[in-house]
């Protein structure tokens, strides 16, 4: 093996599967190759613990208008002519790191998702675990976190009128942020995440690229970590100004016929948008990375395909329209530069000033290994489930001081101290604003309205992940029903440890049949989601 154990861990790449890929390769990767394939066939780009169980879920009903995993987000018919775009991802590892940057940036990257699909983002929302207040740390994260999600949500102008925060010793180490936007679009206006037909060109949009997050969101969902500040470089940095013009170029572009797809570039970067773009078209890249503008001096063709620097966007442009696109992006004043196009061969072929820096089969980058495992249920579940509650002796106090005592607590007190950070009804659509079951927001020109929840419950899953997962979703559904609404559609962002610990793989297999059962029998399918794993810290993971 030429390549030593330390860059194997460093990409999250077993010992095992770089020896798979040298075999179906057919020869040694090199330093480029294999940082490609840790990034495509990292947990969080490859889903290689999950995507066995994700096909348990619900996805069958005639709102839905694409396949779940099929692109950014999932879409659901309201009516109207009309279409819903939404998804739910988390940003827990960088959060932890670097709580500002890491929060806001995870408001920008599933913004991006959303607009990708030409659908213009009209809310945000999040759910939220920290460790207790009363650790100087667990402080620093949950008020950094905060800021970094009002920092960045307001100034795109996308209201967050929603969420829910947690607070638990089991979340010191590694907390918990996850966002989730919701967007609107017609429906024969949806836009694809696809390069098309060999010979259409890709045009990079947006910020230069920086050595910010290379190996940050793809490498980090990877693995579990315990010194942050080693890792610290591996969290990206926001602009939510140059979002905010990005959001109304591309949905510009989105509406004319000189463009094919469009792609956001978020974990794994150039690599990811490009390969995935590729192999939903059924075609090859060719890429020269000399043409990619930067930010910084001296980037090699990895630094440049795996850097995270934020507010990238690929637009797939039909040959020969390359200049009335570029004219859209110049009025908003967005720099926009052709590095390459789709080809027929099926490779992905990366170029440096012209001269091949590395090629491999697209095929082989989006085929990571899948692990199917048999989980064991911890030794330690069935005494605490049979534990004996009565034996619990009452508190020595009057009703009215442990009715006080309850309403002190961070977890039932009002979370107003958050949600007023939030400007909830910028866009003039709030309804229902924060603090109540659900959210709703209005249609402009339909007498329609959407209400919108996030709700989950890891005490439970830890006691019973089955029971957990159903009431989840029971919760989430519950809360939309009280504001006069149908649930008629789930995202879903699942949260656990180390997937190779067989009792961690226990509890993210049960919690996935119970969100399933749920999901059929309250009629409302999973159109998208996202499975953040390695959440764990000392050894320990979080439920």
């Amino acid at each position: 093996m030429s390549v030593d154990k330390e860059t194997l861990d460093q990409l999250a790449i077993s010992e095992a599967e770089y020896e798979a890929i040298v075999e179906r390769l057919g020869r040694e990767p090199n330093d480029l190759e294999i940082g490609l394939f840790g990034s495509m066939w990292s947990e969080h780009c490859g889903y290689k613990h999950s995507k066995p169980l994700l096909r348990m879920l619900p996805s069958d009903s005639p709102r839905m208008l694409v396949e779940p995993g099929a692109e950014n987000a999932g879409v659901v018919d309201i009516g109207d002519g009309l279409a819903i775009v939404m998804k739910i991802e988390s940003h827990n590892h960088p959060s932890a790191i670097e709580p500002y940057e890491g929060a806001a940036t995870g408001i920008g990257g599933i913004v991006r998702d959303i607009f990708a699909m030409g659908a213009r983002p009209i809310a945000l929302l999040n759910s939220l675990r920290f460790g207790p207040l009363t650790d100087a740390r667990n402080r620093y994260l949950f008020s950094g976190v905060v800021a970094g999600i009002s920092g960045y949500g307001n100034c795109i102008g996308v209201p967050n009128v929603g969420g829910e925060v947690v607070f638990s010793s089991t979340y010191s180490g590694n907390p918990l942020v996850n966002a989730m936007c919701v967007g609107i679009l017609k429906k024969g206006e949806l836009v694809h995440a696809t390069t098309g037909e060999p010979g259409h060109l890709l045009m990079l949009v947006g910020s230069g690229t920086g050595r910010d997050g290379i190996h940050g969101a793809s490498g980090l969902a990877s693995r579990s970590f315990e010194d942050e500040r080693e890792l610290r470089p591996t969290v990206q940095v926001g602009n939510p100004f140059m979002e905010k013009v990005l959001i109304e170029a591309c949905l510009e572009v989105a509406k004319t016929d000189h463009f094919i797809g469009i792609q956001d570039l978020g974990a794994a970067g150039l690599t990811s948008a490009s390969v995935e773009a590729a192999s939903s078209g059924q075609c090859g890249l060719d890429i020269d990375v000399a043409l990619v503008p930067r930010r910084a001096e001296g980037m090699t063709p990895y630094e440049v395909m795996l850097s995270e620097s934020q507010e990238r966007m690929l637009i797939v442009v039909k040959k020969g329209h390359e200049e009335q696109v570029k004219a859209i992006f110049d009025k908003w004043d967005l720099d926009s530069t052709v590095i390459g196009t789709a080809t027929g061969d099926g490779m992905a072929r990366i170029r440096d000033d012209g001269q091949v820096a590395g090629e491999v089969p697209v095929a082989l980058l989006t085929d990571p290994p899948m692990y199917r495992l048999k989980g064991v249920k911890p030794a330690w579940l069935t005494p605490l489930q049979q534990y004996d509650l009565e034996s619990v002796p009452l508190p020595d106090a009057s009703a009215t001081v442990i009715l006080r005592r309850l309403l002190e607590t961070p977890n039932i007190a009002s979370k107003e101290w958050v949600y007023r950070q939030y400007d909830h009804q910028v866009q003039t659509n709030t309804v229902i604003p924060p603090g109540g079951d659900g959210a709703v927001l209005r249609i402009k020109g339909t007498r329609r309205g959407i209400a919108l929840a996030t709700d989950g419950n890891g005490r439970i899953c830890y006691l019973d992940p089955f029971v957990g997962g159903m009431i989840a979703v029971a919760e989430a559904c519950r809360n939309v029903s009280c504001t006069g609404a149908e649930p008629i559609a789930l995202t879903d962002c699942l949260n656990f440890g180390n997937p190779e610990k067989l009792d961690i793989y226990y509890q993210l297999e049960e919690a996935v049949k119970g969100i399933a059962e749920a999901g059929r029998a309250l009629g409302a399918p999973v159109i998208s989601g996202n499975v953040s794993l390695y959440n764990e810290s000392q050894g320990t993971g979080i439920y």
